[in-house]
């Protein structure tokens, strides 16, 4: 008794520690906070910048050419300084819609991960950023996702308050896991064109299509009826167990629920076609750089 006393108020202790150690061992990575003119204000938010280093430096398979993008950074840090100077909090009338601003967040997340890990290349994978060797405790992936941090709208934020506090909490649509990439080749692939308000439906629903099409992310081994899904639907699997409740009308959803309805229709029909319901098995995570470089011959 007196031990689990003494784990709770070390945890309780630990969580009260996360904000203060936070702001003490957080590594700047961008442009700092910038107060936006409201005479310069744009009325319409443009990603062009962003789009113009996705369609020269990222092909099609989602890599990165993240050595020629060291040495031609332009037009991605000013794409980040229009980020720190410009929100939808900071600046909301220039994000009218709920599309305007979750593209907004997304992109955002996509550009500031390119930023952080050109801030610590050449790196083999995000997990080589190290947390401070006094917080080595929050883990291992906690230096590239909790102590770098970006600025956006004068607000200085980490990936994690990206992920976590904004785009998972005030956007109800687990589709987004499908558009976040984390420089990892576990991630969705990353697309060289950014995510534009008026094209988003479709943008998140193509996707998920590709994300769940692959065979690395989704497969059915029909001789032993297990089905092997990407670790991301495990690792969120309250995002999409929600969105089945609410939207399917399922009272008990599933993850094979979640991925009946939206993979391609071959793999639905091997699933469906199951002799007996299919069992989940987890696909490890891998968190290789998705770096052109080390992917040449591979």
């Amino acid at each position: 008794m007196k031990n689990h006393r003494k784990f709770r108020l070390l945890k309780v202790l630990v969580l009260l520690l996360i904000p203060l150690a936070a702001g003490w061992s957080c590594t700047s990575v961008g442009p700092g906070p910038a107060a936006s003119n409201p005479e310069t204000v744009p009325r319409v938010f443009s990603h062009e910048l962003f789009d113009g280093v996705l369609k020269r430096f990222v092909n099609d398979a989602g890599l990165v050419n993240y050595r020629g993008l060291a040495d031609n950074p332009a037009d991605l840090d000013a794409y980040l300084a229009l980020l720190a100077s410009i929100s939808p909090d900071s600046q909301p009338e220039s994000f009218p819609t709920s599309e305007d601003r979750l593209a907004y967040w997304i992109n955002a997340y996509n550009a500031s991960v390119i930023k952080i890990v050109l801030t610590y290349y050449p790196i083999s994978s995000v997990t080589d950023v190290k947390p401070p060797t006094l917080l080595s405790f929050f883990g291992q992936k906690s230096g590239f996702f909790f102590f770098q941090r970006l600025t956006y709208g004068g607000k200085p934020m980490s990936l994690h308050d990206l992920e976590k506090g904004i785009i998972r909490k005030r956007f109800s649509d687990p589709r987004v896991h499908f558009a976040l990439n984390s420089a990892s080749m576990g991630c969705p692939r990353l697309p060289n064109e950014v995510f534009l308000p008026h094209h988003l439906e479709a943008q998140l629903g193509n996707e998920t299509l590709v994300f769940l099409s692959e065979r690395r992310n989704l497969r059915l081994d029909s001789r032993t009826n297990i089905l092997y899904m990407s670790s991301i639907l495990h690792w969120y699997k309250d995002d999409f167990l929600d969105w089945c409740g609410t939207n399917l009308n399922k009272k008990d959803p599933t993850l094979v629920d979640y991925v009946l309805h939206f993979a391609p229709k071959r793999l639905k029909q091997e699933i469906e076609s199951a002799k007996t319901p299919v069992s989940i098995k987890f696909i490890p995570y891998d968190w290789r750089l998705n770096d052109q470089a080390s992917m040449v011959g591979r």
